[in-house]
């Protein structure tokens, strides 16, 4: 029986992530520049989402991490929209809710900074991320906001928190 739980992530958590996230970008044919590959960040998740308003939640399956997303204040529009950041999930964790437990936990935990809307960016053959991204309510924008620095993502989303 599986014990699939969604939780912070913790230290020995960084070098399962940093793989999750890269594994996923090769399966979909991500660009390794100008995309989350290349982010120094993905090598220490844990302090990179410990200042104010971060927060990195892991998809844990029997103490394998087979997912997860983080939120943090979006550069350059800091103060009221905050960015849904290295939403990634292993084959194993697809198809079973967790997307969408995901983002609800990653938006009420938006909702508790004070952010008035999160923002996405993505590619145009994430077809299975952009339907989730839809059904919870974000919307397409024209160009992108902030400064992310990922200039190979070519879709801009966003809702209201």
């Amino acid at each position: 029986m599986s014990t699939l739980k969604i939780r912070e992530i913790q230290p020995e958590d960084n070098q399962q992530v940093a793989e999750v996230v890269r594994k996923v970008l090769v399966e979909m044919g991500v660009p390794k520049v100008g995309t989350a590959y290349e982010d120094k960040a993905l090598d220490d998740m844990y302090a990179t989402y410990q200042p104010p308003r971060m927060n990195y939640f892991v998809v844990e399956d029997e103490g394998k991490i087979i997912g997860g997303a983080g939120i943090a204040p979006l550069i350059g529009l800091e103060e009221k929209i905050c960015e849904l950041q290295k939403m990634y999930f292993l084959p194993e964790a697809r198809g079973k809710g967790l997307g969408a437990q995901m983002m609800d936990t990653c938006l009420k935990f938006a909702k508790s900074q004070n952010f008035e809307q999160c923002y996405i960016e993505t590619l145009p053959y994430m077809k299975s991320a952009r339907k989730l991204y839809a059904r919870s309510g974000f919307k397409s924008l024209e160009k992108p906001l902030g400064d992310t620095g990922h200039y190979n993502c070519t879709m801009w989303m966003i809702r209201d928190v």
